[in-house]
């Protein structure tokens, strides 16, 4: 698989695509969690991307960096928030999320580009 995030974001798109087949009732509720969990509520959608970025950045997860920038430049996400969510993750998750703040940032560059 690729490193390039748009790429990335793609081919796993495709891979859940065919679980979503496989196991439809549990993707189904894997769906409605997700749902639920990003409404607006006394947290706005955009706040809690952002916590999901840093959970996905401090778990090393490039899937997660990758849907969740994605989500975020889509959400109005700037420059300046983008690094604020890298400091707590890096916070959070030590040297292993330094690198992977990194990533983070190389995701919203591309996605921003487009």
């Amino acid at each position: 698989m690729s490193d390039a995030y748009k790429q990335l974001t793609t081919e796993l798109s495709a891979s859940i695509g065919g679980i979503r087949k496989d196991i439809p009732e549990v993707m189904k509720g894997f769906s409605a969690m997700a749902g639920a969990a990003l409404e607006d509520g006394a947290l706005s959608k955009k706040t809690k991307e952002m916590m999901a970025l840093s959970i996905g950045i401090a778990t090393h997860c490039k899937g997660c960096i990758g849907f969740h920038v994605k989500a975020l430049v889509g959400l109005g996400m700037t420059r300046e928030e983008l690094v604020e969510v890298l400091g707590m993750a890096v916070y959070m998750g030590g040297g292993p999320s330094l690198m992977y703040a990194a990533e983070a940032m190389q995701a919203f560059e591309e996605f921003s580009a487009a």
